[in-house]
């Protein structure tokens, strides 16, 4: 029996869809939300189909799990534990805003990350430690620390929607103390994905 889900054939369609992240408070948010707001407002029309984020469960990924067997939530609740024994709590602050993978052919835009952002990097490599000792499949792509706002995959409005996030941004300083890692459950339907906390692993 395979230790980890298929992912292969799509067969994971069914499967609950876990990430794990840092939840980042109502008060940055609010903050996100105006950098946001300016940035539609800049794109108008031209920008109806670049699909921006829920402003409620804004969060910093540090790892997507995907479509996983409901058995297997524990045994990713307590490698989150292990992972992030031992690690003080650390200030996150969101400043500047780019491009995933570049400004003229985006897919996704984000914003920086100038302060936590080593503390992010060394929770995200432990967990995957973690995953590995346990048989998960290693991440090949190298941890980026950013929070996703929108999405712009095959759109044709995304380079100007990365310039006008990049403008709404430029004044953006805003930061938290993060105290806690989660493994979410992202619920898709026909709205905006819901995330749904299954396990919160405290920092010290």
């Amino acid at each position: 029996m395979a230790r980890y889900p298929d992912r292969s054939a799509g067969g994971g369609n069914d499967l609950p869809r876990l990430f794990v992240a840092v939840p980042v408070p109502a008060d940055v948010g609010a903050a996100v939300e105006r950098v946001i707001l300016e940035a539609r407002r800049a794109l108008g029309d031209e920008g109806r189909r670049v699909r921006w984020v829920q402003l409620a469960g804004l969060h910093v990924t540090l790892r997507f799990l995907g479509p996983t067997p409901a058995g297997r939530v524990g045994e990713i609740a307590a490698a989150l534990d292990r992972a992030v024994a031992g690690i003080d709590q650390f200030d996150v602050r969101f400043a500047g805003s780019g491009s995933f993978p570049a400004a003229d052919r985006p897919r996704a835009l984000w914003l920086g990350i100038v302060d936590g952002a080593e503390s992010l990097a060394r929770i995200a490599a432990a967990f995957e430690r973690e995953l590995s000792a346990s048989g998960w499949p290693v991440e090949s792509r190298a941890f980026r620390p950013h929070m996703t706002v929108a999405r712009t995959d095959g759109v044709g409005e995304g380079p100007g929607a990365a310039r006008a996030l990049v403008a709404a941004a430029a004044s953006l300083d805003a930061g938290f103390r993060a105290d806690r890692v989660t493994l979410y459950r992202s619920h898709l339907g026909s709205g905006p994905a819901k995330y749904e906390p299954l396990h919160e692993a405290p920092l010290a």
